[in-house]
């Protein structure tokens, strides 16, 4: 089925509302938008990117994006154009307008000097077309608490650090700068604006998603500085033999210190009545399982893909991150999706103390496609594991496992937020 008949642009602020439908149809939510909720919406959008297909009128597919930093390995903030509410009616599919949205937008992300694209994909199989690879995953654990062997009536952390309930106010407050220096050290990690403490701590709420009022905890250190950051719901829930069977669900936990981390989790399972906690989405290394006595008392109920990253600028998005270990490759990269923007071929020498990245026309030591370069990028997915499975083909022997040694951080990457 072709583009014909269906036209592919951005939207007016007077559209804002089909869009919305649009969108809330495509993830299978209520299509019923508040004008309020529209207004709300339109003033928080950038609508010079917000693209609409439209046929006859209707808007059938929806498509956004908005700049977001993105820390790569080592720290630094890198340039992204974030996309997220992606949708195309299901009366419309294959027919190109996906393709055609996002060839227009990463286009334009690359013009304006975006070093990578990113996304969290509702289904696997899509993103990868267009140059993507899931960089960055996510584990959640069920803690069963009374196996756990954490004492149940703990009374607070070690080391003259405490932890208090606090309100949705002083969240506000202290959990701006607390977050900054969490990204600052956590790769993978995007940036949040004022407008997602204001929406995530209840001040601004939306007709269509339900709130629930949460419990927040900081963490303080003997110094009295804030170094953690937790914020949970709990069900109500009682066992046949009439007992409490609460399950506590940490919709976010952030720390900058191992101390409050621990501190913060063993708060968690020493509530009373909550017998099983579940942890939210955390890095696949997370250190959580290490902080109890009983390891298997966290069950692994979750691992799954998570953000999604598209290089944009390859000698900028490789001379941004840090490398743990010496290492020249030059990598011969394919991109044939999304109008490839990527595609050539480069060097990379790369160091502890810095890195340089430039094109070249040197033999390859490794072929690639964008999305495995992608997946690669923040050191969370193995060179090696990709050449076995025929993703990266070897042109020189050894030279996989000298780019592992390269590409691979000491820690996992994560991302703590759905966008």
């Amino acid at each position: 089925m072709s583009l014909e008949g269906i036209a592919i642009r951005t939207v007016t602020e007077a559209e804002v509302r089909d869009w919305l439908r649009a969108m809330a149809t495509g993830f299978l939510q209520s299509p019923v938008i508040e004008e309020s909720e529209a207004a709300d919406r339109a003033a928080h959008m950038d609508l010079a990117r917000t693209r609409g297909a439209f046929d006859g009128g209707r808007c059938v597919g929806t498509y956004r994006s908005f700049s977001q930093q993105l820390t790569t390995v080592g720290g630094a903030f890198v340039a992204a154009n974030a996309v997220t509410q992606v949708t195309v009616a299901p009366t419309h599919r294959r027919r190109g307008i996906l393709t055609r949205m996002i060839t227009e937008d990463l286009a334009e992300a690359k013009e304006r000097g975006d070093t990578v694209s990113t996304l969290i994909a509702a289904e696997y199989p899509i993103y990868g077309r267009y140059g993507f690879g899931p960089a960055a995953r996510v584990t959640e654990w069920e803690i069963d608490v009374p196996r756990s062997g954490l004492d149940p009536h703990w009374s607070g952390p070690a080391g003259g650090g405490r932890v208090d309930l606090v309100d949705a106010d002083d969240v506000r407050k202290a959990g701006p700068g607390l977050y900054e220096r969490f990204r600052a050290r956590q790769h993978g990690a995007t940036d949040r604006d004022e407008r997602w403490w204001r929406v995530n701590t209840g001040e601004v709420r939306k007709p269509s998603r339900p709130w629930t009022e949460p419990y927040h905890a900081l963490y303080r250190s003997a110094a009295g500085e804030v170094e953690g950051l937790l914020t949970y719901t709990v069900d109500t829930r009682w066992n046949d033999a009439g007992q409490p069977a609460n399950t506590a669900k940490v919709e976010s936990l952030i720390a900058v210190t191992t101390a409050a981390e621990r501190a913060l989790w063993e708060y968690a399972c020493s509530i009373d009545w909550i017998t099983k906690v579940h942890s939210g989405a955390r890095a696949p290394d997370d250190l959580l399982p290490l902080f109890l006595p009983d390891q298997r008392a966290a069950r692994i109920v979750t691992h799954a893909d998570f953000l999604w990253v598209r290089l944009l600028d390859v000698v900028r998005a490789l001379q941004s991150r840090t490398y743990e270990a010496s290492g020249s490759l030059v990598l011969d990269v394919r991109d044939d999706g999304a109008a490839g923007p990527v595609g050539g071929r480069f060097r990379l020498d790369a160091t502890p103390e810095g890195a340089w990245c430039v094109p070249t026309t040197e033999s390859a030591d490794l072929v690639l496609g964008a999305g495995e370069l992608g997946a690669l990028y923040l050191g969370g997915e193995s060179v090696i594991r990709l050449a076995a499975a025929g993703r990266v083909d070897e042109e020189r022997a050894g030279a996989a496992a000298r780019a592992d040694a390269v590409f691979r951080a000491g820690r996992l990457p994560w991302c703590p937020d759905m966008f």
